[in-house]
């Protein structure tokens, strides 16, 4: 993860709420590109192997009463021995005044300095959460997101078979759109994917001989979603008649995406079919797998049931 993506310094202390004690030049540039952290009470007792600068460096009491019980020469000299490093910023938790030392040595060496009110514990678990979210491996993919029953649907199949119109019947029976045309993916953790709309084009959804509508301002705030967890991908293609396609659900297909086994579904599409229905069932039974109970399964033990005991 480390180096492949970064996010702001500036966008990360705005989101937090980070109070700003000194800025460097370079501030409104500065990035970050690991979601490592680290409370740097070795460094202030002139420990500095295996130290990375590149973390964002945490200070709470236990290195602050450390620091307290030092004289002025020896505070000025632990803080010039940091910030001679190249560290991306200093955030010192618990809403505590920086020492005068710390102040001076961030002039001298141009640091960015910030100050929170959270406890050191809670701000850790925030800003590595927000970290790994900015910094998360992430790829786009050709399709539609929708939220169904709670589940994220990820429509995908060829241009023009019918996945916008799809979702525009799931909206109206009162889901939810993500994104369409396009959906920015993000691997948040082992096995979690988020998927959203870019910036640019989110809320809106392009259907053919129609045009581009906003979907927000048509159908309500209910009716869209900013992000959502990718539980199903459902492969629409035409359907063929020499095809074998899966009657009884026994076969559990997947997918991969961005290393994530992600169950699948292929849907034939003609005429006559109502996929928003099909896609209503699709997202129940798939909740009802993750919780358990498989129909076909289920469906076939009894079958073996009945045979073993000759009733069939």
């Amino acid at each position: 993860m480390a180096g492949k993506y970064s996010v702001k310094l500036k966008t990360l202390a705005e989101e937090n709420g980070l109070t700003p004690l000194h800025t460097s030049e370079d501030y409104e540039e500065r990035l970050l590109t690991t979601a490592d952290v680290n409370r740097p009470a070795l460094q202030l007792a002139g420990f500095y192997n295996y130290f990375d600068p590149k973390r964002l460096q945490i200070m709470g009491r236990v290195e602050s009463t450390y620091l307290e019980l030092k004289t002025e020469d020896e505070r000025r000299r632990c803080f010039d021995d940091l910030f001679k490093w190249d560290i991306s910023a200093l955030v010192i938790c618990h809403g505590a005044a920086a020492f005068p030392e710390c102040i001076e040595a961030a002039r001298k060496y141009d640091r960015n300095i910030f100050t929170t009110t959270e406890d050191t514990s809670d701000f850790m678990a925030n800003i590595i959460s927000a970290l790994h979210f900015h910094l998360a491996p992430r790829t786009t993919v050709h399709g539609v997101l929708v939220e169904v029953h709670g589940e994220g649907l990820l429509l995908t199949g060829d241009s023009g078979i019918g996945k916008s119109e799809t979702a525009l019947e799931l909206i109206k029976r009162g889901h939810r759109l993500i994104a369409d045309d396009a959906v920015d993916i993000r691997k948040l953790s082992k096995g979690s994917l988020v998927g959203s709309a870019p910036e640019l084009i989110r809320y809106y959804m392009e259907l053919r001989g129609i045009g581009v509508v906003d979907v927000r301002h048509i159908y309500g705030v209910g009716a869209v979603k900013p992000e959502s967890a990718i539980d199903l991908v459902v492969n629409m293609e035409i359907w063929d008649d020499g095809k074998a396609y899966d009657r009884l659900g026994l076969t559990n297909e997947t997918q991969d995406i961005l290393g994530v086994t992600v169950p699948s579904v292929t849907i034939p599409v003609r005429p006559g079919r109502n996929l928003a229905v099909i896609l209503e069932l699709a997202a129940m039974n798939n909740r009802q797998k993750k919780m358990g109970y498989n129909a076909a399964e289920t469906l076939a033990a009894n079958h073996d049931r009945a045979i073993d005991l000759g009733t069939i």
